[in-house]
């Protein structure tokens, strides 16, 4: 399991699902498609609309692609977790 990123700031959240542990999977607030308290990501960094994400839950760090925006070419980059 990877520490939480040196970087990784509360104030700078996001509501992405976790392609890892899902954690959300049960949560009613997360199934209706809005933000809850528990299950938000920290954002890392973004270049323009590829977020560079971590799992507070699982410590996972991927980038998500938004598709917002002008969209950058998806480079699959998934380090850490179990």
């Amino acid at each position: 399991m990877l520490p939480i990123d040196p970087q990784a700031d509360i104030g700078r959240r996001a509501w992405v699902t976790c392609p890892h542990c899902e954690d959300h999977r049960d949560c009613p607030t997360c199934r209706e498609g809005r933000r809850c308290r528990d299950h938000w990501r920290y954002l890392l960094s973004n270049t323009g609309s590829l977020l560079h994400l971590q799992c507070p839950s699982c410590t996972r760090v991927w980038d998500h692609e938004t598709g917002f925006g002008a969209t950058r070419t998806h480079r699959p980059r998934e380090t850490g977790g179990l």
